[in-house]
């Protein structure tokens, strides 16, 4: 009873890994209703617990070297203050990874029992948090450049193009979730491995300590996506750049690829056989991945399509997440040690005494007065949970109250908009004639903006194309140079960015009120399906819109055809003719 006590840590930090990472795998699908929760989450499950179970030896090795944990309640401590950490972080809607918590409370374990940091197997698990990010980046930039060309060039209708796309994401979600399972269970059990020791028999099969434990970190990895998981898969995706199901599909197969490379063992061993270095088994940040990987789609895309903002407080929390969880941990084994007399170690502390003979815990002396310290430490916890559970309500309390007056203020405006003037509403209908004539004026502008837009992309296309193939010529290297200069110049201005900006604004002047309604009859448009809407509206076609979104007429027909499904519009309904209802 009490090992399934000390190894319930590392089952909280199983789930949370399960209610948090799966979105890494998932999360782009189920937000654009490609494919459901319950048939995600239930693919996910099965596969996280093979890959746990199957391929987790590798980075769990890694993890041993790095500090070998071998009391329970050392494995306990480690994993809770890892768990709490990754909790704390999400709460604070920082994405962080439990890889980073787990090598920092590792860290922060080693310093306390006084036992050696091997820094040579920390370098290369901190330079694998860089070289992963990287990895994904070239993986998804190559695989979406793939993508896109495919897509380009095939002749497949757009609904058959959709159901490929579906079974795509289930099949690299799968991968994905099985990867994720192999390389990350080492965060969930890792520490456990060398503190436990048992086998299990049944019939002629044997299980030994270390499966068994990765088939239970599995399982808890399964729970945490079957039951907390849906609300982060429905709201992924819009952080860094705007992800569509296409994308989806490479930015999962590149953080699969990585997470996989990392954690095979048979791989390792056969670039060895092969002469080469071996492939560091470490566990990675799928999280880091995810980011470098859209990253990687941002560059082809275009660099003004990433929002750096949200990537600096991104990495703010990779930094954060193993100084907290070494701090953590530290602070913790001393009560841990002390207070609950709990062995951490079955190394003697550096304290002197003779108990390191025996292998027994060793009790660092306190003061008299522990007691008292013990209880002021408590009351003080206490008065921060309360103090913070008053800030809240008061917080609460004021955005109640905000939102009373606001729905006042809402309800005496519809009062003075009944009383009007039999005059007053001659001149509103008045105005509202003059500005449909303005209206028509301002679509006619918009549409002359996109034409030119259009034209002038396609020149500078073609002459990119006929500087391109002059650099084959035999020229002299200064010429080379001046040509490369050319080309550069050419793809800064083929962005358009500055007229496609003004294109948007002026039509949601256009259509001020628009947006608003659009969100009420459908609130889980993305931002992208938004803009479509507004240019169908304004009365664009699919080859004008192209060149404003950056894409080609087919996938805007895809688009067309997804914006129809979650508008849930009939077959026989008109999609502009719709829109312009709203």
């Amino acid at each position: 009873m009490l090992f399934l006590f000390f190894i319930t840590s590392g089952l909280f930090l199983g789930w949370s890994l399960g209610a948090n990472d799966a979105a890494n795998v998932f999360g782009t699908a189920v937000g654009s209703r490609m494919v459901k929760f319950r048939k995600a989450a239930i693919i996910a499950s099965i596969f996280v617990i093979i890959g746990a179970t199957l391929q987790g030896t590798g980075t769990t090795k890694t993890l041993s070297e790095l500090g070998s944990i071998d009391a329970l309640g050392g494995a306990f401590t480690v994993a809770l203050c890892s768990a709490a950490v990754v909790t704390w972080m999400t709460y604070k809607k920082l994405p962080v990874s439990t890889s980073q918590a787990i090598v920092g409370a590792i860290i922060g374990w080693c310093f306390y029992t006084s036992n050696a940091v091997d820094y040579s197997v920390l370098t290369v698990i901190v330079t694998s948090w860089i070289t992963g990010p990287i990895l994904g980046a070239i993986f998804s930039a190559l695989l979406y450049l793939l993508m896109r060309r495919y897509i380009r060039k095939s002749k497949i209708h757009v609904i058959k193009m959709d159901g490929y796309i579906k079974y795509g994401l289930l099949i690299v979600g799968a991968f994905g979730a099985y990867s994720l399972g192999a390389n990350n269970i080492a965060n969930v059990m890792g520490v456990f491995v060398n503190s436990a020791s048992f086998t299990i028999n049944i019939g002629s099969f044997t299980v030994n300590s270390a499966q068994a434990l990765f088939f239970l970190g599995g399982i808890a990895i399964a729970i945490g996506i079957l039951t907390y998981s849906k609300k982060v898969m429905t709201t992924v995706g819009e952080g860094i750049l705007e992800i569509t199901p296409e994308t989806a599909i490479v930015v999962v197969l590149s953080q699969a690829l990585v997470l996989f490379i990392f954690s095979s063992t048979a791989l390792s061993n056969f670039f060895v056989s092969l002469g080469l270095p071996s492939i560091p088994l470490v566990p990675v940040s799928s999280t880091q991945v995810v980011v470098g990987s859209v990253i990687g789609i941002g560059a082809v895309k275009g660099v003004q399509e990433i929002r750096f903002k949200q990537l600096g407080s991104i990495m703010v929390g990779w930094i954060l997440t193993p100084v907290l969880a070494g701090v953590a941990t530290f602070f913790s084994l001393f009560f841990v040690n002390n207070v609950f007399k709990v062995n951490i170690t079955n190394k003697a502390l550096s304290t002197g005494n003779s108990a390191a003979a025996n292998h027994e815990p060793t009790i660092i002396n306190l003061p008299a007065n522990t007691g008292l310290i013990v209880l002021l430490f408590i009351v003080t916890a206490i008065l921060i949970v309360a103090v913070s559970i008053y800030l809240q309500y008061r917080k609460n309390k004021q955005l109640n109250i905000k939102h009373t007056d606001r729905w006042t203020e809402q309800l005496q405006y519809a009062e003075l908009q009944k009383s009007l003037s039999e005059i007053e509403i001659k001149n509103v209908r008045i105005e509202n004639s003059s500005l449909t004539e303005r209206l028509d004026e301002k679509r006619k502008e918009l549409v002359t903006y996109a034409l030119n837009i259009a034209e002038q992309r396609q020149f500078l296309e073609s002459t990119l194309l006929l500087l391109e193939e002059s650099l084959h010529e035999p020229d002299p290297q200064k010429k080379n140079v001046q040509l490369h200069e050319v080309i550069k110049n050419i793809k800064q201005k083929m962005s358009f960015s500055d007229e496609i900006e003004q294109i948007y604004q002026q039509a949601e002047q256009v259509n001020d009120e628009f947006p608003n309604r659009l969100t009420t009859v459908s609130p889980n448009l993305s931002p992208q399906e938004k803009k479509l809407a507004l240019l169908l509206r304004v009365g664009f076609s699919s080859k004008e819109i192209a060149p404003l979104l950056n894409i080609s007429p087919k996938s805007v027909e895809i688009a067309r055809y997804r914006l129809r499904k979650k508008l849930d519009l009939k077959k026989e309904e008109n999609l502009t003719q719709f829109i312009k209802t709203i």
